[in-house]
C-alpha cells in the first residue's frame, strides 16, 4: 500500500467514527456518494454559500476555486455538495463557541455542530466528475481540521466583496 493510500484509509476510518454505524455509512458512500455522519463529535462544519465562494474567489471554475481555497484555508478540508450548490469547511467542534457564530442562522455561512448530521464524500471522490460531492481540499491526515480564524477571515473578504459589488451580504 502507498503513503497516499494508507494516509486516505486511515481518514476514511476517522470520518466514520463520526457515523452511527460505519457499515452503513461504508455502503452509503458507494451506493449515493455521501455518507451522514454526526457533527459536533470529532468535527463540526462551517457551511458558505457559493455565492461567497465566488465573491471571495472571483470566479466560478472549480478548479480555480479549489486551488484558492487550498491556499486560504492552509489546507484545511473542505468538500462541495454540488446539488445544493454549498461548500462545507470542517472544523473543530468547538469553533462553535466562537461570538460570529452566536448571530442568527444567515444565508451565506452557517455553523454546523451537534445535532445535525452532514452528507459527506468519500476520501476518493476528489474531483468534480466523482460524484454528487467532491473534496476540493481533501483531507490531509486524520483530525485535520481547518483553523476557524481562516474560516472567519474567508466570510470576512467574501462580505466584504458582496458589499463592494452592490450585493448585499446576507446575515449581517
Amino acid at each position: 500500500m502507498t503513503r497516499g493510500a494508507e494516509r486516505a484509509l486511515s481518514v476514511e476510518h476517522w470520518l466514520l467514527s463520526a457515523a452511527e454505524t460505519p457499515g452503513r455509512a461504508r455502503a452509503e458512500w458507494e451506493e449515493s456518494g455521501r455518507a451522514l455522519l454526526r457533527c459536533g463529535g470529532i468535527f463540526s462544519a462551517v457551511r458558505l454559500s457559493a455565492r461567497l465562494v465566488y465573491a471571495v474567489t472571483q470566479t466560478t471554475c472549480l478548479a480555480d476555486i479549489d486551488n484558492y481555497l487550498a491556499r486560504a484555508l492552509h489546507g484545511g478540508p473542505v468538500f462541495l455538495d454540488q446539488l445544493t450548490h454549498r461548500y462545507y469547511v470542517l472544523v473543530g467542534a468547538s469553533t462553535r463557541y466562537r461570538s460570529e457564530w452566536d448571530q442568527p442562522r444567515c444565508e451565506d455561512a452557517e455553523f454546523i455542530g451537534r445535532g445535525h448530521f452532514l452528507g459527506v464524500p468519500p476520501v476518493q471522490a476528489t474531483t468534480p466528475e466523482a460524484g454528487p460531492s467532491y473534496w476540493c481540499v481533501p483531507m490531509d491526515s486524520l483530525g485535520d481540521l481547518t483553523r476557524p480564524d481562516a474560516v472567519t477571515q474567508l466570510l470576512s473578504v467574501g462580505r466584504f466583496q458582496l458589499t463592494s459589488r452592490g450585493e448585499r451580504a446576507t446575515g449581517e
